[in-house]
């Protein structure tokens, strides 16, 4: 269900075009907290809900101290944006590869390799950009099928995006709003690349409103939809169908066999940062198998319930993690065209 972990996500897509322009408009930040690093702490600016857990536990592996500045993506992009001249950050860790790249794009990220990438599985190697500017740690499907399983057997339950635009499910299915639900621009971004194209993309949607689509804000009231049996079935981040599954919701997850698209958690170290053996130590703590256990941690954290890309390391019991066919969003195309897929979207879809 939605919580201030799951809206953390809600800015990650939305600020990839923007960052990518050439000229930035000055952002009106809030101030950051008093944070400043030593030859024994580095700041970090993170969206996960796992932060404060992996902050402590680094300080106990390692006695260096992580200086933690905990908010929504938007906000901790705003602030790197502000503090360019002079960065108070070591280590930036949120979801999304389209809004990091925008980062990179700006010579904003220091290029390194760290040692525990040889911890990757297939998958995780797969993610690493060309540069080595940013890693992932983790994954999650920016869109999946939930269905009330009151109403739907799994024999009933659709088996494909596309089994959603049948008259069987005529006024009964859901999705978030991409204004909103961070998630769903990649979801929908990756729905029209899956397509082969926007025109293709762009007519499963107008099928789907056609047949009756309800558009709500975010996950919250979409997933209650269905648990309540107002709509039988919708679209929602799988991370969010597994932490409402988790408080004893009525819910059931399709992954559809023609793919789902791939959002990873990514981190990156400041280029300009003044503590770099210390920021990539934590990086390579992250991307360790002890890192990676603190990361699955919390039940009750949507963050939570992420397929781990290191080897060792398993998802939280109930998470699916085979039989899932993920397919890469290509992110710099995503962020580029952004602004108008999400117009597009808004004025055919929305309105």
């Amino acid at each position: 269900m939605t919580t201030i972990r799951s809206l953390r996500r809600a800015g990650a897509a939305g600020l990839a075009a923007a960052l990518c322009a050439s000229v930035i408009a000055p952002v009106h930040a809030a101030p950051p907290r008093a944070h400043t690093a030593s030859g024994d702490s580095i700041v970090l600016y993170s969206a996960q809900g796992y932060d404060s857990a992996m902050s402590k536990a680094y300080y106990k592996a390692s006695g260096t101290k992580v200086l933690l500045t905990d908010d929504s993506t938007g906000p901790l992009v705003a602030r790197i944006q502000a503090e360019q001249n002079n960065p108070h950050w070591d280590v930036v860790w949120f979801d999304g590869d389209s809004t990091m790249q925008a980062l990179d794009d700006q010579n904003l990220l220091y290029k390194w390799t760290p040692s525990n990438v040889k911890n990757y599985t297939s998958l995780g190697t797969s993610l690493i950009p060309s540069d080595h500017a940013f890693y992932p740690t983790g994954v999650t499907a920016a869109g999946i099928i939930t269905y009330n399983t009151r109403k739907l057997s799994p024999a009933q339950a659709p088996k494909d995006w596309s089994d959603l635009t049948t008259p069987r499910f005529k006024d009964a299915v859901a999705m978030n709003d991409p204004a909103y639900s961070g998630p769903t621009y990649p979801f929908i971004a990756g729905m029209l690349q899956r397509a082969g194209g926007v025109t293709s993309g762009e007519s499963f949607f107008t099928r789907l409103k056609a047949n009756g689509l309800k558009v709500f804000q975010t996950n919250d009231p979409t997933i209650h939809s269905v648990e309540t049996g107002a709509r039988m079935a919708a679209i929602v981040q799988d991370s969010a169908y597994y932490a409402a599954k988790a408080t004893g919701a009525s819910v059931g997850v399709v992954y559809p066999k023609s793919g789902v698209t791939v959002l990873p958690g990514e981190i990156a170290i400041n280029a300009k940062s003044k503590h770099l053996k210390a920021a990539e130590a934590f990086v390579n703590y992250v991307l360790s198998q002890q890192g990676q256990h603190v990361m699955v941690h919390d039940p009750n954290d949507s963050d939570s319930y992420f397929v781990p890309i290191v080897t060792g390391v398993a998802a939280l019991p109930g998470r699916q993690t085979q039989g899932i066919t993920f397919q890469r969003l290509d992110y710099k195309y995503a962020g580029t065209h952004e602004n108008t897929i999400k117009a597009w979207f808004h004025a055919h879809i929305v309105q």
